[in-house]
């Protein structure tokens, strides 16, 4: 029998989880909370095998909250899968990732297979993590070498007109270059930019 404890802000969400859950003879509901600070004093108490979480709309805030049960394997459920970072997700505890779209089977099936020591993610956010790697891939073959360097002297703090000095190059050209690497990286800043070439292996701070 795999034990769960659903979390919710949302009464019915967490009703209806707690229901599906409930469905399925190899699972029993030993618990629910409407916040994660409730939950973490009940877990050591209730045990449980797997924490089925509805991150609502905006997930963020609940990542650091997520430390305090660490121990326990987490499948989220979540309204807005891009705004997900899969990095931050697994360093919380995460291990599995569906949608507020799933299915009863699909969820029963996912808390079964986290349970299991497996990890699982639906199959709009590996479609979305394959296009983020194809966005990466095209990148890195379109920044050219200039455009490299003109990143690589962003990420050690140089200016546009410092960087103009030690390539001998105008200002102005400064601009379009940095320019070019914000829209070929899909950022808006600087520090964005640099970020994103230390993640990608284009530079090295």
């Amino acid at each position: 029998m795999i034990r769960v404890i659903v979390v919710a802000a949302s009464p019915v969400v967490r009703a209806g989880l707690s229901a599906v859950v409930s469905s399925n003879p190899q699972l029993t509901v030993v618990g629910s909370a409407a916040d994660l600070d409730v939950l973490s004093k009940s877990v050591e108490q209730l045990q449980p095998d797997v924490v089925l979480l509805d991150l609502g709309s905006n997930p963020q805030p609940i990542w650091t909250k997520l430390q305090l049960i660490s121990e326990q394997p987490i499948i989220a459920i979540a309204e807005d899968i891009d705004s997900i970072d899969l990095e931050t997700a697994f360093r919380s505890g995460i291990r599995g990732i569906l949608s507020t779209t799933s299915t009863e089977t699909e969820i029963i099936a996912g808390v079964e297979a986290v349970a299991s020591g497996l990890v699982v993610l639906h199959p709009d956010f590996l479609e979305l993590l394959a296009m983020r790697e194809k966005v990466v891939a095209n990148a890195v073959q379109t920044l050219t070498p200039r455009e490299i360097e003109v990143l690589g002297m962003l990420g050690s703090g140089l200016g546009n007109k410092a960087i103009a000095k030690r390539l001998q190059i105008s200002e102005h050209t400064v601009k379009f270059h940095v320019s070019s690497i914000f829209q070929k990286l899909g950022v808006s800043t600087r520090t964005e930019a640099v970020t994103a070439g230390v993640r990608l292996g284009l530079i090295m701070l």
